[in-house]
């Protein structure tokens, strides 16, 4: 079952294109990847998937209900976790999370029962009396999941959910919400630009670039795709014209000082590459990775397209300037 459905969704600003006529469907229970550089229309893809921004053309349906025609009811099945906190730390946990249950009209007694489930579900039970701003990174970051979580929603949507923390943190969120989808049967959709996340997490993904999905697949597949090993070589001057002539070669991609070649049998061609470029700085030769699928796709290095900026201040402007 299809739980997001776009449909030539479309957005343009001063007559640029920030999203050109995506179509895309989500199934549910799945954890979705979305991946691409700066300016490249993600955030305007999630931001009209929230209803916080109006498509110029098209539309999409979250949960059955379309984002033009129903918005309401598309806010009331969905949750989100800003990349910037956005829970109030001179509050304890548990009041941040009632709060948020009486901003949704939940009755106490499911509000109660709710608030129960997802700090024991985010284990943070024995700190809830606790103001927020005695929290760590990470547990902050939990409590974003669990308020987002509070009013059951169908669809959750994550902005770069470990940005920021330590490697010990992020492997801990990378469980809790491994455990969402398969304990809430919850629908992800999440931004990151940490590969290693997007392999790990991710039951598929898609890198969308200048407002396109240029990639769409699981991740295993996406590396098998790109056809044979990688072979990285750093010079101050490489002569990537002589290297044309090899059929073994199947793509050359120059970033930086360095020259990312995708080869058939790296190991058996190394040499004549190396005598056929000339003096070189460094040589790397690997299996293809998500950063290898991401640099052959849109030509540069995902470290171009971090971060963005987190979604509180485009919400701030998205709900100043109407919809």
């Amino acid at each position: 079952m299809d739980v997001i459905e776009t449909d030539n969704l479309s957005k343009s600003y001063n007559g640029l294109k920030a999203v050109d006529r995506l179509n895309l469907k989500v199934e549910e229970g799945e954890i979705f990847g979305l991946l691409g550089p700066n300016g490249a229309g993600k955030t305007t893809t999630l931001m009209m998937l929230n209803t916080l921004v109006a498509p110029t053309s098209g539309t999409a349906r979250i949960n059955g209900f379309d984002i033009i025609k129903q918005p309401d009811k598309v806010r009331k099945s969905i949750g989100i976790v800003f990349q910037d906190p956005s829970s109030d730390d001179m509050l304890t946990g548990y009041e941040n999370l009632l709060l948020h249950g009486w901003l949704y009209d939940m009755p106490d007694d499911l509000k109660d029962e709710r608030i129960k489930e997802v700090l024991a579900l985010m284990d943070l039970t024995d700190r809830k009396d606790e103001r927020v701003k005695k929290y760590s990174g990470g547990m902050r970051r939990r409590l974003e999941l669990a308020r987002g979580l509070m009013h059951h929603p169908k669809v959750l949507f994550l902005d770069e959910p470990t940005i920021g923390l330590d490697p010990q943190s992020r492997e801990r969120i990378w469980e809790y919400i491994k455990r969402l989808a398969r304990k809430e049967n919850i629908t992800i959709i999440m931004t990151t630009h940490y590969m290693d996340e997007a392999d790990r997490l991710c039951d598929r993904l898609a890198i969308i670039d200048q407002g396109k999905i240029v990639a769409l697949g699981k991740p295993e597949k996406l590396k098998k795709d790109l056809g044979g090993d990688i072979i990285r070589l750093k010079a101050d001057d490489l002569d990537t014209e002589a290297l044309k002539r090899f059929s073994y070669i199947t793509n050359i991609t120059r970033c930086d000082e360095e020259v990312c070649l995708t080869v058939d049998d790296a190991s058996g061609h190394l040499q004549e590459i190396l005598k056929a470029v000339g003096k070189v700085r460094s040589v790397e030769v690997r299996s293809p990775t998500l950063d290898d699928v991401f640099l052959h796709y849109t030509g540069r290095e995902i470290r171009e397209g971090s971060a963005e900026g987190g979604w509180g201040e485009r919400v701030m402007h998205a709900t100043a300037g109407g919809r």
